[in-house]
C-alpha cells in the first residue's frame, strides 16, 4: 500500500509543521468496516497512555470512527495515522490522526464540512462537521480522481492547578 500513499502525499504536497515531534506512531490499513474497531482500539490506548480523560478519549475516537468510516464508505481503501506528538515549542502533548485515500475526491470540500451534508442515502452528514468541532486541529486537502488527506490534532488540556488557601 505505500507506494500509493507516498504518490498522494507528494501529490497533496502535504507540510508538517517542523515544531511537531512524532513520539509514537501506528499506521492502520483501511479496507474493511471492521478495521474500525482497531482504529478506536489503538486511539483509546494512545490517548489513555497520554493521559486525556475518559470523555476525550471518547470523543477522539468518535472523530477516529469516522474518518476510518468515511474511507470504507466513500474511497474502499486507505490508511489511519495515528501520532502521539508533541509541540516541541510549549511541550504539549497530543494525538494527530492522519486519514488517506485514494477515493474519488470531494468536489466541494466547504459543503462537506457543513453539518447535515451527505451524498449518502443511509448518513446522517455529520461526518467531517463532527470531526472538525471535536478535534483541535483541521486540515483537509481532496483532488478529484486522486484522493483525500485530512490531519486532525486534538492537544490534552493542562490540569487544572488548584490552590489551598490555609
Amino acid at each position: 500500500m505505500l507506494n500509493w500513499i507516498n504518490k498522494v502525499k507528494d501529490n497533496f504536497k502535504i507540510e508538517f509543521d517542523s515544531n511537531i515531534k512524532i513520539l509514537n506512531k501506528k499506521q492502520i490499513d483501511i479496507m474493511f468496516e471492521t478495521d474500525n474497531e482497531l482504529v478506536i482500539y489503538n486511539i483509546r490506548k494512545m490517548t489513555e497512555k497520554i493521559g486525556f480523560k475518559l470523555m476525550d478519549q471518547t470523543m477522539v475516537a468518535t472523530a477516529a470512527s469516522e474518518l476510518t468510516t468515511n474511507i470504507v464508505r466513500y474511497a474502499k481503501i486507505g490508511i489511519i495515522e495515528i501520532n502521539c506528538i508533541k509541540n516541541i515549542e510549549n511541550n504539549n502533548i497530543g494525538i494527530e490522526i492522519i486519514a488517506i485515500d485514494k477515493g474519488p475526491g470531494i468536489e466541494d470540500i466547504d459543503l462537506a464540512v457543513k453539518e447535515k451534508y451527505t451524498t449518502t442515502i443511509n448518513s446522517l452528514g455529520f461526518g467531517l462537521a463532527s470531526v472538525n468541532r471535536i478535534m483541535d486541529e483541521f486540515y483537509i486537502k481532496s483532488e478529484l480522481e486522486i484522493g483525500t488527506i485530512i490531519r486532525v490534532r486534538k492537544w490534552k488540556k493542562q490540569d487544572d492547578i488548584c490552590f489551598k488557601i490555609f
